[in-house]
């Protein structure tokens, strides 16, 4: 897997968001994540945007990062949000997400963030094992969706 440093925007993230969003369609009924992310927010050092290819250079994985520092949605200062993980369904089951997540918590270590977050759902529990065994801990919510039932938050010092 060849993890490559991309722009939010650039084609081939804006072809597997569009993907996750349909998943998240499919989960929840609702249009998809209606979280407001911008290019710039995964812009380093403020945040990274990653994509593993396989390879044949298709792309298979997503994650990302942005800072998130005190604010009125939970966040705390030293936060890097993790959103838009997603790993293809074909390939699935090979560890993917597990080495995404890692090369985005040593980018945000890198940066200087102190704690990685993240907001997952009910409906997503191959999402929640993948967190908690990787040791992420409930936290308080935050975020667009921290007064939604289905919401669970996450934790982990960096």
């Amino acid at each position: 897997m060849n993890i490559r440093r991309i722009r939010f925007d650039h084609p081939d993230a804006v072809k597997l968001n569009d993907e996750v969003q349909a998943e998240y369609h499919l989960r929840y009924g609702d249009g998809g994540d209606a979280t407001t992310l911008d290019a710039a927010d995964f812009a380093p050092p403020r945040g990274v945007y990653l994509i593993a290819y396989d390879e044949q250079g298709r792309p298979v994985a997503t994650g990302g990062w942005r800072s998130q520092d005190l604010n009125d949605e939970g966040n705390e200062d030293g936060d890097a949000e993790l959103k838009r993980m997603y790993v293809i369904e074909q390939a699935r089951g090979r560890g993917l997400a597990r080495r995404m997540l890692t090369a985005l918590e040593e980018d945000a270590r890198a940066a200087g963030r102190s704690r990685m977050v993240l907001e997952t759902g009910t409906k997503q529990p191959e999402a929640i094992a993948l967190y908690t065994s990787s040791g992420y801990e409930p936290c308080a919510k935050f975020g667009y969706y921290r007064f939604h039932d289905e919401s669970r938050c996450f934790a982990k010092q960096l």
